[in-house]
């Protein structure tokens, strides 16, 4: 079987805001910018992973079935930082952190030894996504 991870999904819950974050301050190359007001879905990615993408979106766009209940639910979660996040890999983890910390992204967990074995370290997007940036060993 040939099967790999094309694109994964996080909402956003302001598309300006959130697309600066990935190309300004993560320095992800935009693929897509499709939509208008916010409903926007943008298409980001690593400039050398051209096959792997992260699809910002509305968090519960029109036709979706989502009742608003599960709407504000969905909400909640994402102020929490509970709803989504992804995980990322760098070379250079405290120089990572060093450029998001200048850029005055919230930093959930600094750059830390796990007991597991990774170095890794937190952030939230400013949706409230939560990512993890693991260090390539």
């Amino acid at each position: 079987m040939d099967i790999r991870i094309h694109a994964s999904f996080l909402p956003h819950n302001d598309p300006d805001t959130s697309l600066a974050f990935y190309r300004d301050t993560l320095g992800f190359e935009v693929r897509g910018d499709v939509g208008n007001g916010e409903m926007r879905w943008i298409t980001v990615g690593p400039a050398d992973q051209p096959d792997t993408s992260i699809v910002l979106e509305p968090p519960a766009a029109p036709g979706t079935g989502i009742t608003d209940d599960e709407h504000r639910t969905i909400t909640e979660m994402m102020a929490k930082g509970t709803y989504a996040g992804v995980n990322l890999a760098t070379s250079d983890l405290d120089g990572t952190f060093a450029r998001l910390q200048a850029s005055d992204a919230e930093i959930m967990q600094e750059p830390t030894d796990q007991p597991w074995g990774v170095r890794d370290g937190a952030v939230r997007d400013p949706a409230g996504n939560m990512i993890r940036i693991q260090e390539l060993r």
